[in-house]
């Protein structure tokens, strides 16, 4: 079954960088749609950005130009690099997969595989 292990998180100060990994088994092939999300305590969980098996990729306005999805087809890992952090940033960061739903607009379907998350703190 599909496994995805995330791993990168940490705590930097704003205006710093971090680059989160997202393992996954052989079970998530090239044709899976991948994603991160966030989530913070009281908070409903955020659509970070998204990347299609054609390599096309979406963010949410809040990090657009200081976030970059990829994905390494040949190990089967996701990334996210995180620039220009900020406060507002901080969260526990999941990596999400699925064959189908790929779209991290509020309301669209949802992804049917997850990680356990890592967890991103940013200082001011």
């Amino acid at each position: 079954q599909v496994r995805l292990v995330e791993s990168g998180g940490g705590s930097v100060q704003a205006g710093g960088s971090l680059r989160l990994s997202c393992a996954a088994n052989r079970y998530v092939d090239s044709n899976y749609c991948m994603a991160w999300f966030r989530q913070t305590p009281g908070k409903e969980r955020e659509g970070v950005a998204v990347i299609d098996s054609n390599g096309s990729t979406r963010y949410a306005e809040s990090v657009k130009g200081r976030f970059t999805i990829s994905k390494d087809n040949a190990k089967n890992t996701l990334y996210l690099q995180m620039n220009s952090l900020r406060v507002e940033d901080t969260g526990m960061y999941l990596c999400a997969a699925d064959p189908t739903a790929c779209s991290v607009v509020p309301g669209s379907r949802p992804f049917g595989y997850w990680g356990q998350g890592t967890q991103v703190t940013v200082s001011s």
